[in-house]
């Protein structure tokens, strides 16, 4: 029904509240009709109120501390002897534990935090542990000190006095002793089956940093030769192949960087032992 009157105070209000607000009308013609839009052009000074918007949400809450690292390449000791532990515990390490936060330990690392989505970087952190420590049981006494199948025992006594190389095939390692304390342990392996590396009591009678074998034509780099061509040096083969694989009789270590460490400490002179 259609009131007299109203449609023209009706327009004026709308007129008038288009030109507070600042919007476009479009008023109904004579025959109630709407046309084309009516734009209001606001007084000077004044400008349209800013579109209200939703309250800002609140600010995040801030990340905790950044994960912490416990260990990395090179450290040792009994925290590292346990991780590995652990890292067998998921088969993400097949060797060890020994104790020294060496390359494989640090790809097994690697391996584990990249399954999980975790930062990649090889170094044992605050995060990474926490999963590790859901994931495993608390190793015991075999596991920690299990040893490619074997359990490590003391160390030979010849292996007591002075600076030695003392190289356990029972367990596979080396580790190097000075005055009865072992200063770093490492995986070795020998000679395979019809070159086996000799057992006993030697000295260090040569050092080559870049050794190639003249019967075998193969690089035997941080060579520190003890019994004829015998040497304890670093080995390409094991560090791809591990223990498929054997050497001509000597010494093979497969973690780079433990064994440069180790040649710039071994003197001409010093001990090798080699023992069951």
């Amino acid at each position: 029904m259609r009131i007299p009157g109203r449609p023209a105070a009706v327009l004026a209000s709308a007129a008038v509240f288009a030109a507070l607000c600042g919007c476009t009308v479009q008023p109904p013609g004579a025959d109630g009709k709407h046309r084309s839009p009516v734009h209001v052009q606001l007084p000077s000074g004044h400008a349209p109120e800013p579109t209200r918007t939703a309250a800002h949400p609140p600010a995040a809450k801030p990340a905790g501390p950044a994960p912490r690292v416990l260990w990395s390449r090179g450290d040792s000791g009994s925290g590292v002897r346990e991780l590995q532990a652990r890292l067998r515990q998921v088969d993400w390490l097949f060797d060890g534990p020994t104790g020294t936060y060496d390359d494989l330990t640090e790809q097994a690392v690697k391996g584990f935090q990249s399954k999980r989505g975790l930062p990649r970087t090889g170094e044992l952190d605050t995060v990474t542990w926490q999963r590790l420590l859901a994931m495993t049981h608390r190793p015991g006494t075999w596991e920690l000190y299990l040893m490619g199948g074997q359990p490590v025992g003391a160390p030979d006594p010849r292996c007591l006095t002075g600076r030695v190389l003392c190289i356990d095939k029972t367990s596979r390692t080396l580790r190097w002793m000075i005055d009865g304390r072992t200063v770093e342990t490492m995986s070795v392996r020998f000679g395979a089956q019809y070159t086996p590396t000799r057992e006993g009591v030697f000295r260090v009678y040569w050092k080559s940093r870049h050794h190639v074998s003249t019967l075998y034509h193969s690089p035997m780099p941080y060579a520190m030769f003890f019994s004829g061509g015998q040497a304890v040096h670093y080995s390409y083969d094991f560090a791809a192949r591990g223990y498929a694989g054997g050497s001509h009789g000597c010494v093979n270590v497969r973690d780079e960087a433990a064994i440069a460490e180790l040649f710039a400490q071994v003197r001409v002179g010093d001990k090798v032992v080699v023992h069951w």
